[in-house]
């Protein structure tokens, strides 16, 4: 077992993700945009996203901590995780928005499929697949074309002080030569992150450029907005 799984609790992962398709909604993303670009997705969990959009013609990294452990282990707990949120569902349904998942059934289908997919493609691609602990990334400076990061900056705020959460967005644009695209802008009590405007304030300082925008998808209520960020343009 290596440090950092030793002192890492499988327990303390929840190792649910989204679909694909979900994705292309909540950054607002042309299957276009994927095709011959370097894309990181940080954390990438469960997700079928790299697993997908490869197939496509992207070049997709998924960057976890999840990924210190094996490809049966994360299924084992994904499975379970699933399971165990889905039969708490029904009490919350009304903290949901249910247009693009007309069920519960629909988004159980959703999250297996998810999970399945990540799971075969990490066992055919490990390579893809890179045990990281945020803020801290093991790539090069602007390896990427587009960084996406997904339901985890943000939603455990409460958790999470905003010192981590500037310096993982630094890190995260530090490693992107292009954009980073960060979503949703909530907690999870689904208010919007009481920092967030400190955040830009900040970022700006720093030379970067960041951009509130409204995307497609709506599932968890009051989640459509994602946050855009680029290296601010030099005039000369």
């Amino acid at each position: 077992m290596s440090g950092a799984k030793g002192k890492l609790d499988l327990e303390r992962i929840v190792f649910i993700g989204r679909t694909y398709e979900e994705y292309i909604r909540m950054f607002d993303l042309l299957e276009s945009d994927l095709i011959g670009q370097s894309i990181l997705d940080c954390p990438a969990g469960a997700c079928s996203f790299t697993a997908i959009a490869n197939q496509l013609g992207g070049e997709v990294t998924a960057a976890d901590i999840a990924y210190y452990y094996s490809e049966d282990e994360l299924a084992d707990k994904g499975v379970q995780d699933i399971a165990h949120a889905m039969s708490g569902m029904e009490k919350v349904q009304d903290n949901f928005v249910w247009n693009y998942f007309k069920s519960i059934e629909g988004l159980t289908e959703a999250r297996n499929a998810a999970l399945t997919a990540s799971t075969k493609d990490r066992r055919q691609t490990p390579q893809r697949y890179v045990p990281v602990i945020l803020p801290d990334l093991p790539f090069a400076d602007e390896a990427f074309d587009l960084t996406l990061s997904a339901h985890f900056l943000f939603m455990y705020s409460d958790r999470l002080d905003y010192e981590f959460h500037l310096e993982t967005v630094k890190e995260l644009m530090r490693v992107t030569r292009g954009e980073l695209r960060i979503f949703p802008l909530v907690d999870l009590s689904c208010k919007r992150y009481k920092h967030l405007d400190r955040l830009i304030d900040d970022l700006v300082r720093q030379g970067f450029t960041a951009e509130e925008l409204e995307v497609p998808y709506e599932f968890q209520k009051g989640a459509k907005q994602m946050l855009k960020i680029r290296r601010a343009e030099l005039f000369l």
